[in-house]
């Protein structure tokens, strides 16, 4: 497992620090008091920072834990102390870039909870067991909506308006960074 990029958890807090879709990997909280503790602390920890269109990095409990908001969302990945930042900086663009994908631009806490099972398979294809399966938002993305929620549309099967205007507010996002 030492030479596997790995993770410790994935949260998805609101802007209270409450729960919206959380997966841990490893036992370091065996009990759910001790990951609701976590999930306040790191909260409380963060939310006075500013985190824009970049992930922050913080050392905390001796985890490192990489986070970043999106509207009333907080997106946090955690790593032990020895864990690269960087692949833990990528599993959290890979999964906020998916969930901005599946929720079709519109990623806040009532469309997410409306699609709580999509953020679920999310989570699910991106690290299986703590070990990282997948960092690219767009294939994430392909392979929730492939065997998501009925009536759920691929990528591949967006009309034409449709694409056009992700593709648009994509491009127009870029040009803001």
């Amino acid at each position: 497992q030492e030479t596997c990029p790995s993770v410790k958890n994935i949260l998805l807090l609101d802007s209270e620090g409450k729960r919206v879709a959380v997966k841990y990997y490893t036992d370091d909280w065996p009990v759910l008091s001790a990951k609701l503790a976590f999930e306040k602390s790191v909260f409380v920890k963060t939310q006075k920072a500013s985190s824009g269109a970049e992930a922050e990095i913080v050392m905390f409990d001796g985890q490192i834990v990489v986070y970043k908001f999106i509207q009333d969302l907080h997106f946090f990945v955690t790593g032990g102390d020895e864990d690269n930042e960087l692949i833990l900086a990528s599993v959290l663009q890979g999964f906020a870039d998916a969930i901005d994908i599946i929720l079709r631009n519109n990623v806040d806490k009532r469309t997410a909870l409306e699609n709580l099972d999509l953020i679920l398979l999310c989570l699910d294809e991106i690290v299986d067991g703590g070990i990282v399966l997948e960092t690219e938002g767009s294939v994430i993305a392909e392979k929730v909506l492939a065997h998501g929620a009925e009536g759920a549309t691929s990528i591949a099967e967006q009309t034409i308006v449709q694409a056009l205007t992700t593709a648009r507010e994509h491009f127009a996002k870029s040009l803001l960074m």
